[in-house]
């Protein structure tokens, strides 16, 4: 089927000289958020021509990300990507946002990048072009045919920033615009340390009060023996806030913020969250430790991991093995408000399918599994991104907890 829409015209490359009205290439929207999707559309090339649609970003990091897909015009001379298929480039298929979610590393870039938004108060700088013929490398060293600058943003027109410095919690709190109230999030990232905003900030976009919390992280926190009061107190805070509705507040939790999440909503006689997001995680506690202690357990177990052939360090068996151990396990029986699971089938850092399902037997048992609900991805890692963020096999990691050198995570190669 491919090869008769490839052959219903002869290729015909296109060239300066061969065409008296330029190509027209459209972006719509031009501005928009990171997980709305676009219409890209090229008109006015000949039929049957060949021609590569590209994309590049220089991230915050000063590296050059870049996607693009090879595509055959129509019998009106017209490419749209949403409805045409690639031939080949980092994506094929009818991939409508394929030049966003395939961008990887310029040739030649720094090994084991990750491509995050640090800034949210502007926007992510995307460039999309048109060059003749099915091109695969060279792009910059190129004159395209047509190009257009987009944006992407994480943080919608009115989202306001504020930071919080309040009761020993520090994080960004970001309010949706408009009178509210809203409900409001309590936003956990992983053992990575650091104030990430990126998710909080699309999340208050789209009407919740989200508080990106910091934890684990250079300064005070990173040497303080962390009691999960601190968590307790930074839910208090979303709660308590005027624009927020009290018994609507919901904790979010990746990686080790979901042991976090489920801590809470388990054993805290201090907060009721309304509901629980959890993705990439697992249920593991020893009671009595402090979250700091917990991890320092983890590590004691480290000579359990795997390194692959590409050096990529495999953890998830820390975690196969911990599980075996009752006492090691949250008693998420006790959990009472609506919790959501999200783990990818590939995941090589937690063992979070299995933990999904250790999770899913406990609540059975305790009469609780209607509470529960879980989405489960093939072919999908540990770091699961907002919509459209761009797949990536493996990043570096550094702990600030303790203190390990880089090491390689399997990530997800597609979503």
């Amino acid at each position: 089927m491919n090869l008769i829409s490839v052959n219903r015209f002869p290729l015909r490359r296109l060239s300066a000289m061969s065409q008296t009205v330029p190509p027209i290439l459209s972006v719509a929207p031009t501005r928009a958020l990171v997980d709305e999707k676009f219409k890209v559309v090229v008109e006015n090339l000949p039929p049957g021509c060949p021609v590569t649609l590209h994309s590049l970003h220089h991230s915050e990091d000063k590296d050059y990300w870049e996607a693009y897909g090879h595509y055959i015009s129509d019998h009106t001379g017209t490419v749209s990507v949403a409805e045409d298929l690639s031939f080949g480039g980092t994506y094929t298929g009818r991939e409508a946002m394929g030049l966003l979610w395939s961008m990887r590393p310029v040739p030649g870039s720094r090994t084991g990048l990750r491509l995050r938004k640090m800034n949210v108060c502007s926007p992510m700088l995307v460039n999309i072009s048109a060059y003749s013929g099915h091109v695969a490398e060279g792009f910059r060293e190129r004159a395209p045919l047509a190009s257009v600058l987009t944006e992407r943003w994480y943080m919608a027109p009115g989202v306001r920033r504020v930071d919080i410095r309040e009761n020993g919690v520090r994080g960004t709190l970001f309010i949706p615009p408009g009178p509210g109230p809203f409900p409001g999030v309590l936003d956990m990232w992983g053992g990575g340390g650091g104030l990430l905003e990126y998710r909080s900030s699309l999340l208050a976009s789209h009407g919740y009060v989200s508080l990106a919390l910091e934890y684990f992280s250079p300064g005070e926190l990173e040497s303080a023996d962390l009691e999960f009061n601190y968590f307790e107190t930074a839910f208090n805070i979303v709660k308590d806030h005027p624009q927020v509705i009290p018994d609507k507040v919901g904790l979010f939790g990746l990686s080790l913020g979901s042991i976090v999440t489920m801590h809470l909503a388990s054993e805290s006689t201090v907060i009721k969250p309304g509901c629980c997001v959890c993705i990439s995680g697992n249920h593991f506690h020893e009671r009595g430790k402090t979250l700091r202690g917990i991890l320092q357990t983890m590590g004691r177990n480290s000579h359990m991991a795997r390194v692959d052939e590409n050096n990529h360090h495999i953890w998830r068996y820390i975690g196969l093995e911990v599980m075996k151990d009752p006492s090691k396990k949250l008693d998420v029986g006790k959990i009472n408000c609506p919790m959501l699971l999200v783990n990818g089938c590939d995941d090589q850092n937690w063992p979070a399918v299995e933990s999904a399902e250790d999770i899913a037997q406990m609540m059975r048992a305790a009469g609780k599994e209607h509470l529960l609900t879980r989405l489960e991805y093939p072919d999908t890692g540990h770091l699961i991104e907002p919509p459209f963020s761009p797949h990536f096999r493996a990043t570096k990691f550094i702990t600030h907890i303790t203190k390990e050198k880089a090491a390689e995570g399997e990530f997800p190669p597609r979503m």
